[in-house]
Order: structure tokens, then sequence, then C-alpha cells
């Protein structure tokens, strides 16, 4: 097999000749009905939902009011992403996003990557919202009296995990009161589960519900689904702009002090979930056939979305943490919370119906942009005909819809959110990586026909140089101990609750001697709270560190060292590495600025995300070329041609 069939390409002028010709080739046209107005609030629609009403509680304890920077720094970094997006729109205005833009820029072997990426992106990030959507739906429903068993309000990963862990920490001494809320929630259910065999049956039902509902919606057509978006967009804002104008008079200044309680480190912690926040607004590229002017109003939207979120975010985070401490906020539910801690009780429950309107919203954007980019790989040939069917009265990928439909909900019966989170995250971002790299690529191919947006070039030959400088000096010269810690890959202590939960039975009467030894006030404790005993040794990093030292279990169980250490710092090597290969190239080919530091952005993001995604995301991959060399590379119409 020759090495360039893998990067054989499609030309612009082919992809829209290709869409001409679909009625002629069994492919009925879609329908256009979409704005720059329907695609802005599609934009909103998609990326307010977990973020503002969940992830921005995490995010601000991390990191204090000065949140808001990393919401800057986020946005900034998907408006480089979007100004991408947006040039590729303009010049290839068909359904597929970043899978079609990969095709006319790398080849069909990236593409089929990009667009196996972009089913886990979609696939994955309908799970996440779907999880998060019966989380608000079964909280609402508590609030008004009615009371679901917690096993079929739960994934089966949660309620294993965290009966184990539930159990070892009682073990350990600690009571079932004592435990967190999410681990009591999981050990109930776990134990209440109907028991088929020795499997227990835990599922989140209600997350299925939604599924169920959001794809008939999208099945239905784009019409119904623009005028449901758009109504959901309209009843959320005015949600957060009454949560924004009712906050402010319960803002205390002095919360704002100090504005970055745990520095820059601290702010940058909350990345991946500040950024999951954002994610959404790639979707709308998917609608682009659906579009009456996808050139001049699919940059629109995108950038519009973008601007107003990250105003709406920016202002949600400086009320939340001026209306109370910064260090309260790692809830689930920041913005019920605060309002139910300064007695507002109605206002908690209309953001709780709010939330499960913006989850279902950011779920409709997203059940629509899986089916588009199925029905763009089956025209080309890399997936079953099947998949590029249009409904002939509703003008949708009606097949692709379905399968889309089971794609996600069998997985969001069982998934953990936080697996799924993290997953979903790094297929956006690679998609994200791709797409600029794409417009990198294109930048000086004079035979690329171009659309009416560009994105405004800046030469970064000289810039690029001068921030890697930049970058030294902050790390050498202010981030010192964390630099050196990270090249010398220096020996980390263990935190106390994952000490404990490792310990086996034997050692924990040895490590509860040990310290009873150390602490006279729980000499005489009938249930010894291990963790608890320990935990608040951390306070004091020196002591913990002794304390540590002498515990009556083996190093491994107490310290992280070596490749164990390590393997979690591959991922920024990686990007390292692919930043020092981007300014040679930056150089070498006057590379534009804006598309660069989009890379460069959402590759640091990626990089900060577990190894373990990593490797799951590379499974994922792999697995995708060998669906492509056994089936995709030989029905492609470019091999058939």
């Amino acid at each position: 097999m020759a090495l360039s069939k893998l990067f054989r390409k499609k030309t612009v002028q082919d992809i829209l000749k290709q869409v001409e010709k679909n009625e002629f080739d069994g492919h009925n046209a879609l329908g256009k009905h979409l704005t720059a107005r329907d695609l802005t609030a599609f934009g909103i629609a998609a990326i307010v939902g977990a973020g503002i009403f969940s992830t921005i509680g995490k995010a601000s304890a991390d990191g204090g009011p000065a949140v808001i920077f990393l919401f800057l720094f986020t946005a900034i970094a998907c408006s480089f992403a979007a100004f991408a997006y947006a040039e590729f729109a303009s010049m290839v205005p068909v359904s597929g996003s970043a899978y079609t833009y990969s095709y006319v820029a790398f080849g069909e072997i990236v593409a089929w990557i990009i667009g196996w990426a972009l089913i886990m992106e979609y696939a994955i990030g309908n799970i996440t919202v779907a999880i998060s959507w019966s989380d608000y739906f079964t909280g609402l429903l508590e609030s008004g009296g009615i009371h679901l068993p917690q096993w079929v309000q739960m994934d089966y990963l949660t309620a294993s995990n965290g009966f184990k862990d539930a159990t070892a920490l009682m073990q350990g001494g600690k009571s079932f009161e004592n435990l967190s809320s999410g681990l009591q929630d999981a050990y109930t259910a776990y134990l209440t589960s109907p028991v088929i065999g020795s499997f227990h049956f835990v599922a989140d039902l209600p997350a299925l519900l939604i599924i169920v509902l959001i794809t008939a919606l999208v099945y239905r057509g784009m019409k119904e689904s623009r005028n449901a978006s758009n109504l959901m967009v309209i009843i959320k804002l005015c949600i957060v702009l009454l949560v924004i104008a009712v906050g402010v008079f319960y803002v205390d200044t002095a919360n704002w002090h100090p504005f970055a309680p745990n520095g820059v480190s601290g702010v940058l912690k909350g990345v991946s979930a500040v950024f999951f926040a954002y994610i959404g607004f790639d979707a709308i590229s998917t609608t682009a056939e659906e579009c009456k002017d996808p050139q001049r109003d699919l940059p629109k939207g995108m950038m519009w979305a973008i601007i107003i979120c990250t105003l709406l975010y920016i202002a949600i985070a400086l009320v939340l943490t001026g209306m109370v401490s910064y260090n309260e906020l790692n809830v689930g539910d920041p913005l019920a919370f605060v309002f139910d801690k300064l007695d507002l009780k109605w206002m908690s429950g209309i953001i709780a119906v709010s939330a499960v309107v913006a989850m279902a919203s950011v779920l409709l954007v997203f059940q629509m942009g899986q089916p588009r980019i199925w029905m763009s790989m089956s025209r080309d040939g890399l997936l079953p005909k099947k998949f590029s069917t249009v409904h002939p009265k509703f003008k949708t990928p009606s097949f692709a819809t379905i399968v889309t439909g089971f794609v996600v909900a069998v997985p969001a019966l069982f998934l953990n959110l936080t697996m799924v989170t993290d997953l979903c995250s790094i297929g956006t971002l690679f998609a994200f990586v791709l797409v600029c790299a794409g417009v990198l690529v294109l930048q000086n191919k004079p035979d690329i026909p171009r659309g009416k947006f560009k994105t405004p070039y800046v030469n970064s030959k000289f810039i690029m140089p001068v921030l890697i400088l930049i970058g030294l000096i902050y790390s050498f010269g202010y981030n010192k101990k964390a630099t050196m810690e990270f090249l010398t890959n220096e020996t980390q202590i263990r935190s106390s609750a994952d000490i404990i939960t490792s310990l086996d039975k034997d050692h924990f009467a040895k490590v509860y001697e040990y310290l009873v030894r150390l602490d006279a006030e729980n000499s005489t404790t009938d249930t010894p709270d291990l963790e608890l005993i320990l935990s608040k040794y951390e306070q004091d990093d020196l002591q913990y560190a002794a304390v540590i030292k002498g515990l009556p279990v083996h190093d491994s169980d107490k310290y992280e060292s070596g490749f164990d250490l390590f393997k979690h710092k591959i991922p920024m090597w990686i990007f390292f590495i692919a930043l020092i290969g981007l300014t040679v190239w930056s150089y070498k080919e006057n590379l534009s600025l804006i598309p660069l530091l989009g890379l460069i952005c959402c590759l640091y993001m990626m990089a900060e995300l577990s190894v373990w995604n990593w490797i799951y995301f590379t499974i994922w991959l792999l697995v995708g070329l060998l669906i492509y060399f056994s089936f995709s590379r030989k029905n492609s119409k470019l091999n058939i041609q």
C-alpha cells in the first residue's frame, strides 16, 4: 500500500461539487433554516451549561476570585481556535466540521482520525451532560418531595468504586455519617440495588430518559430543534442575568481578598474544568449545510457565542466569590449553594429549574452535531452508506441520529462522570489542535479558494522566540521550586485519603497505633477515623512529611516516585517538545500567529489532563485505525475513483 494513498486529499472544489450532486447520489439535501442569530443561540446553548452551574464552583475554590483570568485565558484560547474554525467554515461551508477541514488540509488518514476523535467528543460529551442533567433533575425532584431509589439515579462505576472506598474508610474507623454525601449515596446505591447473580444492577435511568427525548426532537427536524434551543437559551439567559442582578447586592468585597490565594498554580489548576465550560462552540460548524449564508453567518455565530458566554462567566465568578468566601465553593451546585447559604431559598429553586433547562439545551446541540459528522464520513465512503441517509420529510440524517441515541444512551447508564468529562475534553482539544494546524498548513498555498472570512495575519517568526524566553524567565525566576521538581522528578508524598484507602486490614491497626502515639487526644477513641487524624497534619507540609516518614507501611504506599511519578508528566513533556518544534516551524515558514497560539493553548490544556486520559484516548484512536484499515480505506470514494 503506497503511503501517499493514506494522505490523499479532497479539494475544496470537489467538496462543493459533491454537495450539489448529493441528490443524484441518493442523498437528499438538508433543510436550510439557520441565521447568524440562530447560530449564536446554538453556541450559547452549548456553552452555558455544566460550566456555569457546576464546574465554576470547583475552579473558583482552587483559584479564588482570580479564576476570572482563567476564564479569560480559556476564552482567548477558544477564540484562537474559533478563528481557525471560522476560516475553514467560510472556505468549506458543508457539514463535517474539523473532519472535513482535515480532509482538505492533511489527507484521508488524518481526516479519519479527527472524525473518530469527534465521535468521542460528541458522544462522550453527550454522556457527560446527560449524567449532569440527571443529577440536577433528581435533586429537583427531591426538593419537591419525590425520592427515587439511589440505584436508579447513579452509574454503576460510581456506585461500585464508592462502595469500595466507603468500605475501606469505615474499616479505618470513619463512621458512615462522617463520609462525604457522594460516598454515602454510592454505598447506599450499591447495597440496595437489585442483584443478578453477583452483578449489582445500578443504572442512571433519568439520563436515559433525557437522551431519548432529545434524540426524538433532533430526529424530528432542524426547525423544531432550533425553536426549542432558542426558547431554552432565553430561559437560561434570563436566569443567569437574574442571578447576577440579585447577587450583586450581596457582594462583600472583603471576600475578594486575597484575589489569588493559591497563586498562578491555583488558577491554572481548574483549566480542564473551565475548558469543559466552553466546549460546544465548534458544534455550530456541523450545521453549515443548514445555514442560509454559512460563509457569513458561521464566523459571526461562533465569535458572538464565545464573547457573550465569557462576559457571563466572568460576571458570575465575581458575584459568587464576592457573596461567599472562595474556599466554600467546592460544591457541585455553586449557584444554588450560595443563595441557599444566604437564606434566599426562592432563588435556589429557580436556579435548580434553570439548570435542568440549561443541561437539556447543551445535550440538544451536541446530539445534533454527532449525526452530521457521521453523515459526512459516510458520504466519503469511510462509513457505511446507511449513515448518510436523510429523512425525506424531516430533512435530518435519520439513521445516524438513531444510532447516536443508542451510542450515548447505553454508556450513560453505567459510566463515571469524571472519566467521561476528561475524555470529552481531550477529544475536543485534539480536534482544535488539528483545525488550527490545518489553517497553518494551508496559509501559503495559493491554489486554495478562500471564503469571505480570513484570520487576520500576524507574523509569528520573531514573536514566538520572545514568548519562549518570557516563559523560561518566569519558570526559573518566579516559579523555580515547581520547575526544578518537575525537571528532577522529585519524590512526592501521597495525600492522606490515597494512603488510607490503599491499606489492607493488617495495616490499619499498625497505622492507628502509630497515629495514637502522635496524638494523645485520640488515644481513647473507640471508633478511630484514620483519614481524619492523618489529614489534619496536611495543613503543615513539614509536619506532614515527618508523620508520613514514620508510618509503618511500605514506601510505595506513602510516596510517589520514579516512573510512577514521571508517567504523569509525559503529556507535559510532549507539549514542551512540540513547542520547540512549532517555534522552529514558525521561524522557517512565517506562520500566522493567531492559529499558532490556538494550537499551543489547546495543546497545553491537553497536557494538563492526566496520562490515563491520553492512554484511553490512544486506545480509542487505535480502535478507529483498525476500522479504517479493515473497511474505510478500501471503500473510500477517493479510492474507488
